[in-house]
């Protein structure tokens, strides 16, 4: 899978319908729904899918909503990812020190959300899926290959000219790829959003992701848990062959420091905090750390080019929605791509964007403020605040309605959604 595929202009003197930076876990996706839709997509990225699928690569895991998966189904990958998909039946979220609302005295400040209570509306799917990001990289990259997607990679984007009738992209290597639309998705530092001149609001909350896959004693019954300490959030989430992806949130200086210590010492703090309510705990592979913080795009277009994902939004992973984020940004705008070409709209122009902006502008602006502000409230030690947020959490747990309105926003399932969302073909 490494290497660098070959593209010939069309006829039309395009290299492609659309150029899309960054063929990650947003960019792939995108690339496989513009193919079903009937465009012809062209991926770049810097790094290689071999380099990509590395166990060092990426470390980490992503809770899927079920709307989600419904979309890497529709586009073929259900074969390559349905066995390393691990279901989320229930969700424990515990404002304590330890896991609670099923070990021991349970606390009465928890959430539990279960699978079961939504079945007759999901069609009985799971709270979301639990995959390891190195297995989705792998089934996108197969699917890229065998729908024949270009791709040209390693390559790197060196400047990008927005034209009235085109956006130009040159490569550093000299190369210079003509398409009516250029994609951003190629991450927070995205070479296309700041050659488009689209500005950000970003800060940085002073923590990092402690990230680890660790194998449990006791089974974990497809049961995520999420669990507040005084510097962030704890969070246990299922894998395939009992295995569990901890996300765990510190300072960055104690991150760092847990990331340097030696593997008797990280295993003595990750007991301390993890407790023994599944057996005994061993890290597997290594330990990765990520910095924490907010970035959102100021607007998600430009004449001839447009954001997706991280590009566009990147987020604190205290709900576990910010590759669902992206993953709705593609749907939506495949769709959006597919139905304008249909009629012989010209894809990238300023009338066909503005459509796309007008459906996902809101929805990640108010998903991106609401994750700061669980942030803000549930990465701090404040008794008045705890016992605030605890009442909070006792109240929507006694109240069917509200539990079942969370699981359906988290599952993706609410809202005006992308046919790809919704199983169907953009």
């Amino acid at each position: 899978m490494a290497g660098t595929s070959k593209t010939k202009p069309a006829p039309d003197g395009f290299d492609a319908d659309v150029i899309i930076a960054g063929a990650g876990m947003a960019g792939a996706t995108l690339a496989l729904a513009l193919k079903h839709g009937g465009l012809r997509p062209l991926l770049i990225d810097p790094v290689v899918f071999d380099a990509q699928l590395e166990e060092s690569f990426d470390g980490r895991s992503a809770a899927i909503s079920f709307a989600s998966f419904r979309q890497w189904r529709t586009l073929g990958l259900a074969a390559n990812l349905e066995p390393h998909a691990q279901r989320i039946e229930q969700i424990l979220v515990t404002d304590g020190r330890r896991p609670g609302a099923s070990v021991g005295p349970a606390s009465p400040f928890h959430l539990r959300f279960d699978s079961a209570e939504i079945a007759d509306r999901s069609g009985g799917e799971p709270l979301g899926y639990l995959l390891e990001n190195r297995r989705t990289r792998a089934a996108l990259a197969a699917e890229v290959i065998a729908q024949d997607i270009p791709v040209l990679a390693p390559a790197r984007v060196a400047h990008v000219d927005l034209k009235d009738d085109a956006a130009e992209v040159r490569l550093e290597d000299g190369r210079v790829l003509r398409a009516p639309l250029v994609v951003g998705a190629e991450g927070r530092a995205s070479v296309i959003r700041q050659a488009a001149g689209i500005g950000v609001t970003a800060w940085d909350y002073g923590q990092m992701g402690v990230v680890a896959t660790v194998r449990l004693e006791q089974p974990h019954q497809g049961v995520a848990h999420e669990y507040f300490l005084p510097g962030g959030p704890f969070a246990i989430l299922p894998l395939t062959e009992n295995r569990a992806s901890l996300v765990w949130t510190e300072t960055t200086a104690h991150a760092k420091a847990l990331k340097a210590a030696r593997p008797e010492i990280f295993h003595a703090h990750l007991m301390r905090r993890f407790g023994d309510f599944l057996g005994d705990v061993r890290v597997e592979g290594q330990v990765f750390i990520y910095p924490l913080s907010l970035q959102l795009a100021d607007r998600l277009t430009a004449p001839r080019a447009v954001l997706l994902g991280d590009a566009a939004h990147g987020v604190h992973p205290i709900a576990g929605q910010g590759l669902n984020l992206g993953l709705k940004d593609v749907a939506a705008l495949a769709q959006v791509l597919a139905e304008a070409a249909r009629i012989g709209e010209d894809i990238g122009s300023e009338l066909v964007l503005q459509r796309y902006s007008a459906w996902r502008q809101f929805d990640n602006v108010m998903l991106a403020a609401s994750f700061d502000l669980f942030v803000r409230v549930f990465s701090n030690d404040n008794p008045l605040l705890r016992l605030a947020r605890g009442v909070g959490m006792s109240v929507v747990n006694s109240i069917g309605p509200a539990r079942r309105f969370f699981m359906h926003e988290a599952g993706g399932a609410t809202g005006d959604l992308p046919r790809l969302l919704r199983g169907e073909v953009p």
